[in-house]
């Protein structure tokens, strides 16, 4: 046991100019801003080990972005820079930028572009040229994390936490199983064929409450298992449902209350109910909403900014209600382990004959298409056969992928991460199982892996669990599971 000392740091990340949004398959351009993303740092000293964790409002952190905000750290502070985790609440409304992904690049994933011909056009939504270069918003957001992570290391002085857990509706499965054996994301569930939805939920959130030196509360961190893609479609700048729970909490707390929103295994998640179904007021994706869809009194529209709101209010009014039941003693001294390992997991592969029946929906969308114009719809349809072909190249010269794994003990706590967009089941795998007295779980964090299906996701199909959309199949998600609880339980 030792005294623990705690940091805080948030950097607005706000470009001052129209910038490119990145997560979806349309192109996208703005400069309206309906709140502001940020950069929220949280550093934690406990003897001779350390732990920062940086929360961006981002969709995704790239692995070019973890080694260019590594390097800064380290040239202007002794912090360990494989101490630090970055990690991402996916927002679908936040900067895009130049993304590098190391040994795989970027042939992996579906985009029908690659096989066109020249008198076959891509016609982009919008000209992206128009928005912030991908290059100077990669710049622009090392800058604002580094910042972040130094001045949170900076200003870590003794300080006191105590961990609670309270219970809020947000995530619900997405992915919608017919009687036939297929699954659909967003996929209607009012009609006969509907059997259920894949997987179930996670409503426990769970939570560390830290307070300076006068056992003031300072901040809290709080996982969540659902991404912040309630506005995923609009075309604007927003931190989504977080940055709604940073304004109820600060209005109780103070304007210097911290907030590190953290996603857990979610990759089958979203905010909405698809059996109370409630459409969006506008449909720009092609996977957003049904066509046939009754009206219900549920929700507000998980796809609106009322939707931010009415999350915003649960999560916050939970985080307030574990906090003002508190009881017990606050600490300041804690045992800090903090562990950092590779896994290298197996590159989910496809066939010869999946990859010549591919070519041949390449060929007959290119023989459709001869001397046209194509835009974002026509190209979505070929995400999955452009992925099983770009996935069939890639696997002549590269049969593993290796990602970078943190564990951590804090007290009886156990903090883990992961990469990928991963499935709701191996989360619930690696909790039940652990020897911690409490498991906050990470994803999408120190890389991008895309989505982690389980096997009966793979087998039902369709985006999030098809090749195109991720690197490693269920065979790595067992992987990830077995390993990542080894590690736990050598520590506990």
């Amino acid at each position: 046991m030792a005294k623990i000392k705690i940091g805080w740091a948030e950097v607005d990340m706000t470009p001052n100019c129209k910038v490119q949004l990145s997560g979806q398959f349309y192109e996208r351009v703005t400069d309206e801003v309906e709140s502001p993303v940020t950069c929220t740092a949280f550093a934690l000293e406990c003897g001779n080990e350390q732990l920062v964790i940086c929360s961006c409002d981002l969709v995704s952190i790239s692995d070019n972005l973890m080694k260019d905000v590594r390097d800064i750290v380290k040239s202007k502070t002794d912090l360990p820079t494989e101490k630090i985790i970055i990690n991402a609440i996916h927002t679908h409304t936040s900067i895009s930028y130049k993304k590098i992904k190391n040994l795989v690049g970027h042939i992996t994933f579906g985009s029908i572009k690659k096989f066109l011909p020249d008198d076959i056009k891509y016609e982009p939504r919008v000209q992206v040229s128009e928005g912030m270069d991908l290059n100077d918003a990669l710049n622009h957001i090392v800058d604002c994390v580094s910042k972040a992570i130094i001045s949170a290391w900076d200003n870590r002085k003794d300080a006191y936490y105590k961990a609670g857990f309270g219970r809020v509706p947000v995530g619900m499965c997405r992915r919608v199983y017919y009687d036939d054996g297929t699954s659909r994301l967003y996929g209607e569930t009012n009609n006969a064929n509907f059997d259920c939805l894949e997987s179930g939920n996670d409503s426990g959130l769970e939570l560390i409450y830290t307070f300076d030196e006068n056992k003031n509360i300072s901040g809290v961190i709080a996982n969540v298992a659902c991404p912040a893609q309630v506005v995923e479609h609009k075309n604007f700048i927003s931190s989504d449902y977080w940055g709604k729970v940073k304004d109820y909490l600060r209005a109780k707390f103070g304007k210097n209350f911290f907030v590190l929103g953290l996603c857990s295994a979610a990759g089958d998640q979203s905010p909405r109910d698809l059996i109370r179904s409630v459409q969006p007021s506008e449909k720009q994706s092609p996977s957003i909403g049904g066509s046939n869809v009754f009206r219900h009194r549920a929700d507000p529209s998980m796809y609106d900014v009322e939707g931010l709101r009415c999350i915003g209010k649960r999560i916050s009014n939970e985080i307030v209600s574990v906090y003002e039941q508190l009881d017990g003693e606050y600490f300041d001294e804690s045992l800090l382990i903090h562990k950092t390992f590779n896994i290298h997991f197996p590159l989910r592969k496809v066939s010869l004959e999946e990859y010549h029946q591919a070519m041949k929906e390449i060929n007959e969308f290119v023989l459709a298409h001869r001397g046209q114009n194509i835009t974002f719809f026509e190209s979505s349809k070929m995400y999955s056969s452009s992925g099983i072909a770009k996935r069939y190249i890639t696997q002549q010269s590269i049969n593993r992928i290796t990602e970078e794994i943190h564990v951590v003990r804090f007290g009886d706590i156990a903090i883990v991460t992961n990469p990928f967009e991963l499935f709701l089941d191996y989360g619930n795998q690696i909790r039940a199982r652990s020897k911690a007295k409490q498991t906050f779980i990470i994803q999408l964090a120190c890389g991008s892996a895309g989505y982690l299906p389980t096997e009966k996701a793979e087998k039902s199909g369709h985006y999030s669990a098809c090749v195109s959309s991720g690197f490693t199949g269920h065979e790595g998600g067992n992987l990830l599971v077995s390993e990542t609880l080894e590690k736990i339980n050598e520590i506990f």
